[in-house]
């Protein structure tokens, strides 16, 4: 196709004229799609409903060292669970807490404590004139949102191929004590999904923070999403790096399996130091009297070690694939050489992430909504919803079917011609 930016005005109002009377075609549909979140959709739900019957009135629920779940006691989790959730982090389950249904939980107190508490003895951040917390950017709202709210400045920090710029990141850890830590999924990331290379996990592991209470809140939510079985990021091991490279206590690592099986009834669990772990049991001992063990005992039942979660997840891809490879496709079809746009094609995770001409962003998601598409709000890949410029979209492919991604991703590509001609045309009036 002919870039767009070669085009001439009178070339682009005709153009312009054939894309709005599509765009008026395709709001007659009367069509509702959602691609807002990246929310599990019922078929996969559906796949973990066995798990419903692993344990009923008649089942032993006690664990293999004699607990019984019923009762009270055990507030960093049943043995099993940490052996399950250790697998799926790569690390050993002596490191591991498992807390309740959501790792965002556990971030935002993590967060809570260091502000009221402080950090293995050192001032709480409540207390300090400044806080710092570095975002890579294009990165996930809610981790924005808990920072944003206990009034912890944000910094952006451009994501490249191979995960964060780490040159920026040692850089401003090195010369700034009140940066006390940074936002990562590095694995399959929302919403590119990069996977931070063997060279960025190590560098981060040997970062020398000015700030001694710095943290690298590692949020390994899509570890074990791949979207293909014979085409597979692998991440290294952050808390053995970290060990080796004498900071051992530098990292919390969270994981949960809230789109493994139920999106609101999963288990979540937090990987770090024996130093740090002390500390966080310290306050779940006054906090809790324990997370639900039942919870925790059903999925051990049901997924039995790692194998079992490895193939169920094989179930997930087959659903997810389809809608990947069709919203892939469309974005080919559509926008391939128009150069009004860039995306990449992830191998994992739950979105794609598409480029926009800048100062586009905003009105192509307006003008989705138009046509009955629900996107994520543009910017909100970006700290206090802003992104400077106004480029970066999240696709959210998980929860419509393939034929109803096909259509949105139609509608979608229409709305980013139209758009884009817009703005070219605007430039050319200047």
């Amino acid at each position: 196709m002919k870039s767009l930016k070669q085009m001439g005005k009178d070339e682009l109002l005709r153009l312009k004229a054939e894309l709005e009377a599509k765009f008026e075609d395709a709001k007659e549909k009367g069509l509702k799609l959602d691609m807002s979140r990246g929310k599990p959709s019922i078929p996969q739900l559906d796949m973990a409903m066995g798990m419903m019957d692993v344990i009923n009135s008649q089942s032993n629920l006690y664990t293999e060292d004699g607990m019984d779940c019923r009762n009270y006691g055990i507030s960093d989790g049943i043995f099993e669970a940490k052996k399950l959730m250790a697998d799926i982090m790569e690390v050993s389950p002596d490191h591991v807490v498992v807390c309740g249904n959501s790792s965002l939980s556990i971030m935002y107190e993590t967060i809570s404590r260091s502000m009221t508490h402080g950090v293995l003895g050192h001032t709480p951040w409540a207390k300090l004139d400044k806080v710092k917390f570095l975002c890579p950017v294009p990165g996930y709202d809610r981790h924005f949102a808990i920072t944003e709210l206990f009034g912890i400045e944000m910094l952006p920090i451009p994501m490249t191929e191979n995960g964060p710029d780490m040159e920026m990141v040692e850089q401003l850890v090195a010369s700034d004590e009140s940066i006390k830590g940074i936002w990562c999924i590095p694995k399959y990331s929302n919403p590119q999904g990069i996977s931070y290379s063997d060279e960025t996990v190590r560098r981060f592991a040997k970062l020398k923070p000015a700030a001694k209470d710095f943290r690298i809140f590692w949020d390994n939510a899509y570890a074990i999403h791949h979207l293909y079985d014979n085409d597979q990021a692998s991440l290294l091991e952050i808390l053995s790096e970290c060990e080796k490279a004498g900071n051992p206590d530098m990292v919390y690592e969270f994981s949960s399996t809230s789109k493994v099986s139920f999106a609101g009834g999963g288990i979540s669990a937090v990987a770090s130091s024996f130093a740090n772990l002390s500390e966080m049991k310290k306050f779940l001992s006054i906090q809790t009297i324990g997370y639900d063990k039942i919870n925790q005992l059903r999925h051990v039942r049901y997924f039995k070690n790692i194998d079992g979660i490895k193939e169920h997840m094989k179930k997930h891809a087959a659903i997810l694939r389809p809608k990947f490879e069709v919203v892939l496709q469309v974005l080919q079809d559509e926008l391939s050489g128009l150069e009004i746009g860039s995306w990449l094609e992830p191998k994992g995770g739950y979105f794609i992430s598409f480029e926009a001409l800048e100062g586009c962003a905003k009105a192509i998601v307006a003008k989705c909504k138009e046509a009955g598409v629900v996107m994520t709000d543009a910017g909100a890949t970006y700290p206090y919803g802003k992104d400077p410029y106004d480029s970066n979209i999240r696709i959210a492919p998980s929860f419509p079917t393939p034929d109803e991604m096909h259509q949105a991703a139609l509608i979608f590509t229409l709305c980013v011609k139209l758009i884009s001609v817009n703005k070219l045309l605007e430039q050319q009036s200047y």
